[in-house]
């Protein structure tokens, strides 16, 4: 959940390369400072250091020839990664690069080879995918310390992200902007760089890097409140304690030393977000982007709500619950801020990627669950809100009781999980005694039966004059350029958690509905050539590798047929998980796969 999220990034070559780094890399440019956790966006990568030995170099190279800057080979034999700690050998500049980190502060350990040249180059410019630069800072304080920001936009926008970097060692930096070398010790522009200069009798350079929504005086102040001396076994040992903490609050026992790796390191994944989105201080960088003081509570970001609603969210309220009213309490202060509740929130913007206004089954979840720490009627009233707005297509769902095909995309994906949603305001307006609202949400609850299709059993897309989209097809599948989300109506069929029995009646027969549901893990598993890349990890037409079918194997428990969950649940745990590098089918999207 920490703030920083220290580790090394490769020269981007596509999708796969979403968080910066991919196992089958060799190449390193660098070692950011944020990255995120098996997004199918890219974006963060901010604050790139790269120690390199040679000739002082501007650019990193490229992948055909990455001796032509300061980027390395590396080797799988000489790389290390554990909770807490990541080391690698740079074998192009026989550099070896020690990671750990605090929650607001990585801490760099690099050990040169004798008598070379040696150099820290800092890149303002390059980061994840898409993401690029809108402004940027270096200055050198004194001998010691640099400091800039980085200020940035891509998937998320107008990001701003300050640093300051405190050198165990006298440096001296050569600022260049477009790698064309600047003099003084201060430059601001669109595309800074600074080399470091580490004098060559120094064989191990310590670096801390504090980073701050706010201010690189708060990222200085973080370094002074985290990381007081440079005892990195130190560091490593708190922050390998931490996880240990972290990951012992579920207890697996068993012989079977791959199924517990397998478990752990899942945990592990489900830990690393939310993050920390605010200084030692309090204070915290607002969706407005008005600076905010100490509002009482931790301030998180990174909320990837359309995936990790269904079981990240849920686990966090059974194994973290000290921590959920304070991603609640995040989550109600980015509603004050924007006028509705997150969709997607990353590094202070909301994104509004994917769909629903999943924040708000999140919400519901912790106050039926009775989790205190944040104040019901604000948040029912931020609940209420958000899903009385007309955010993408709700207003359809306030007029129509459903979303027209014709006149908005993903309309029956969107017209389920708004489902969801209102089944979730529901039940806070009545644990709250709003009667009037209760009853009003609940019938908004059952409007996904306003996309049932009695002839084919299936939900399908509807157009305005109430007639069904043409030709229909439930294993057809585009991305995200029909009635469904990152799926077909095989998939979406399923999508009714709050009202399973509603859900089977719809059928005409507890029999009906299991016999679809037997025909969902059998039918063929082609797609077709336009299918979304998110669709994987198919048994038949259930996609295991995306989210809206989590819940779907667990809906045999509620026709009495539980043997049926337990057989898939016990195939899926033993062929969509393992220990090897792509141990996961599909994204792991922020914890939830994992979850």
């Amino acid at each position: 959940f920490g703030a920083v999220q220290i580790g090394p990034n490769n020269i981007n070559k596509g999708w796969d390369w979403c968080s910066g780094y991919h196992y089958s890399d060799s190449i390193v440019i660098g070692f950011s400072h944020l990255h995120l956790n098996g997004t199918g966006c890219s974006d963060t990568g901010d604050i790139l250091f790269m120690p390199y030995t040679g000739k002082a170099r501007t650019q990193p190279g490229t992948q055909q020839d990455p001796l032509s800057g300061y980027a390395s080979y590396y080797s799988k034999d000489n790389e290390r990664a554990l909770p807490g700690y990541y080391e690698v050998l740079l074998k192009t500049h026989r550099t070896k690069v020690e990671l750990t980190a605090s929650d607001r502060v990585a801490f760099h350990r690099y050990t040169f080879p004798k008598d070379v040249e040696k150099h820290v180059m800092i890149n303002l410019k390059d980061a994840n995918g898409d993401d690029r630069p809108t402004d940027t800072y270096l200055e050198q304080i004194n001998d010691t310390v640099i400091r800039g920001y980085r200020y940035s936009t891509g998937w998320s926008k107008k990001q701003q992200i300050y640093f300051s970097a405190v050198f165990s060692q006298p440096v001296h930096l050569t600022l260049y902007h477009d790698s064309v070398q600047v003099a003084g010790n201060r430059l601001q522009g669109l595309d800074v760089k600074g080399n470091v200069a580490v004098a060559p009798v120094v064989e191990e350079l310590g670096v801390k890097v504090g980073i701050s929504p706010v201010s690189m005086e708060n990222a200085m102040d973080n370094i002074g409140q985290e990381i007081k001396d440079w005892n990195f076994e130190n560091i490593v040992a708190e922050t390998t304690g931490k996880w240990n903490a972290e990951l012992s609050k579920l207890q697996v026992e068993t012989t079977d030393t791959v199924a517990k790796r397998i478990f752990y390191t899942a945990l592990y994944h489900a830990f690393m977000q939310p993050i920390m989105f605010n200084d030692c201080s309090g204070e915290y960088r607002g969706t407005d982007k008005n600076i905010y003081g100490d509002p009482g509570f931790t301030n998180y970001t990174v909320f990837s709500l359309w995936d990790t609603y269904r079981a990240a969210h849920p686990l966090y309220t059974l194994v973290q619950p000290e921590r959920v009213p304070d991603f609640i309490n995040s989550m109600l202060a980015i509603y004050e801020q924007q006028g509705r509740l997150p969709v997607w929130h990353l590094y202070g913007s909301d994104t509004n990627e994917m769909i629903g206004i999943q924040s708000v089954p999140v919400i519901a979840d912790a106050i039926l669950k009775d989790v205190k720490g944040f104040n019901y009627e604000r948040a029912y009233q931020a609940m209420k809100a958000s899903m009385m707005s007309d955010y993408k297509g709700l207003s359809y769902v306030t007029d129509l009781e459903y979303i027209p095909a014709d006149k908005e995309n993903e309309s029956v994906a969107k017209g389920l999980e708004y489902a969801i949603a209102d089944w979730g305001v529901a039940q806070v307006a009545r644990k709250l005694g709003k009667t009037e609202d209760y009853e009003y949400f609940s019938k908004r609850a059952l409007a996904y039966q306003n996309y049932w299709d009695k002839d084919t059993h299936f939900f399908r897309g509807k157009n305005r004059d109430g007639s069904w989209v043409t030709p229909f097809n439930p294993v057809h599948s585009t991305h995200r350029n029909d009635a469904y989300c990152e799926g077909n109506g095989w998939q979406y069929t399923w999508l009714v958690p709050h009202d399973v029995e509603g859900l089977i009646s719809l059928f005409g027969s507890k029999e009906a509905f299991v016999s679809k549901l037997d025909s969902l893990f059998l039918v063929n598993e082609d797609l077709g050539d336009a299918a979304s890349p998110d669709i994987s990890g198919l048994i038949g037409q259930y996609a295991h590798g995306n989210e809206p079918g989590h819940h779907t194997v667990y809906l045999y428990s509620f026709v009495g047929q539980q043997w049926k969950t337990a057989e898939k649940v016990d195939y899926i745990l033993s062929h969509m998980y393992s220990d090897l590098p792509d141990g996961l089918q599909g994204n792991e999207d922020c914890g939830q796969m994992s979850s």
